[in-house]
């Protein structure tokens, strides 16, 4: 069992009284186990982020069932068939691949799933995303009929894991102006960008939605 860390509830009230109201908070609960989150969840929240598909599926049949769960880390194709029934939003679509894997589970479930386009915004080679160019292509395809049942709801990125201000900075700016671009064409509720040590500077720079965990939950273990 996940050690519980103390001061779970007054490090979530810290960060929720310092978002502005408008910033939704993904509370990222990876490696955490039930007893933990439901800590958070009595405090009234009910949006958590996972990173893998069978940690998620195992919180989803042990936790209440009016949480929104969005699914944040790298997505294989094979693993969309295990979430699609319950998933609220999948904020790492990187691929057409992917895409058309999650519209075509969704159809069998008579649904629409939400979802977010994971572009690559960091100089670091490991992560995950689609070019820019790549996420208008899609974006268009989208807008032209493709993909009817999916809904894309906005924007996901990970900036350069670094001290450098000034390049997280440029990173979300990039990710805030292709946001911007394609907003132009249908407006977009979600750009979601910044962690427990950035999420102030990407709300400077745009965000709507931030992913917090470790600020929140304590330090995870060093091999997760």
């Amino acid at each position: 069992m996940t050690e519980q860390p103390a001061g779970i509830e007054t490090n979530y009230s810290n960060i929720v009284k310092d978002l502005p109201q408008k910033v939704q908070l993904v509370a990222v609960s990876k490696t955490y186990d039930a007893v933990t989150i439901e800590r958070v969840y009595n405090l009234g929240h009910r949006v958590f982020g996972e990173n893998k598909v069978q940690e998620l599926v195992q919180k989803y049949n042990e936790l209440p069932k009016d949480i929104h769960w969005h699914l944040i880390g790298h997505l294989q194709t094979n693993k969309v068939k295990y979430i699609a029934e319950f998933i609220d939003t999948i904020q790492s679509v990187d691929s057409r691949k992917i895409l058309k894997e999650i519209d075509k589970q969704a159809e069998k479930y008579n649904r629409k799933i939400k979802v977010l386009l994971q572009v690559k915004i960091a100089e670091e080679d490991t992560k995950y995303g689609l070019e820019p160019f790549e996420a208008k292509e899609i974006f268009s395809e989208y807008l032209n009929g493709n993909y009817p049942n999916i809904e894309i709801n906005g924007l996901m990125g990970m900036a350069t894991f670094t001290d450098n201000e000034a390049q997280v900075r440029n990173e979300f700016a990039l990710l805030k102006k292709l946001f911007d671009e394609l907003y132009a064409q249908k407006p977009l509720s979600i750009l979601s960008m910044g962690m427990s040590n950035d999420y102030k500077l990407a709300i400077e720079c745009g965000a709507t939605s931030v992913r917090i965990g470790s600020a929140i939950f304590g330090s995870r273990n060093p091999e997760n």
